[in-house]
């Protein structure tokens, strides 16, 4: 596929996972699989679940809103012009922090992980069984070598007053 030019506002494929979108703005097959970009529109008060990349780095930033992260054992939130780093092979998650819906660019590297969300928006389109989904999405998970962790969900939405995504 050749790459384009220009990506214009609204451009794209889009999905919703409940609380946190995905847009997507450059596929791998466009920088021959170095990396790809998507954005999350993130509604307030709803958490990613937390987990653990195997084989891409995740940089984000921030567009809109404030953004809060866990990355290990550090916790931080970031406004406009931030950029929170979540390196492969450690626990992660994020949040939006404010009253507002926060917005992130994320780019991927290396590229791939774009598929994950494409089969795990689809999953959530049609399967409207809660248990069904999260076991598919466990599944889509781990051909892409993504892990999932409840480890922090409890201690996040208590603490901030948040929502998993989807829920």
């Amino acid at each position: 596929m050749k790459a384009r030019f220009v990506i214009e506002p609204g451009e794209g494929k889009s999905v919703d996972f409940g609380g946190m979108g995905i847009d997507f703005k450059i596929r791998g097959d466009e920088s021959d699989k170095q990396f790809s970009v998507v954005e999350h529109p993130i509604a307030p008060g709803r958490l990613v679940p937390p987990h653990t990349h195997t084989r891409e780095d995740e940089f984000s930033y921030i567009l809109q809103g404030r953004v809060g992260a866990r990355v290990g054992d550090q916790e931080a939130t970031a406004g406009p012009g931030s950029y929170i780093l979540k390196p492969r092979g450690i626990m992660h998650t994020f949040w939006n922090a404010g009253p507002e819906p926060a917005r992130i660019l994320e780019i991927l590297s290396p590229a791939g992980f774009e598929d994950f969300f494409e089969a795990v928006g689809e999953a959530a389109e049609k399967t409207p069984d809660r248990e069904e989904f999260l076991r598919i999405r466990e599944e889509l998970g781990h051909l892409h070598g993504l892990t999932f962790s409840d480890e922090w969900v409890h201690e996040l939405t208590r603490k901030y007053g948040l929502r998993l995504i989807g829920e």
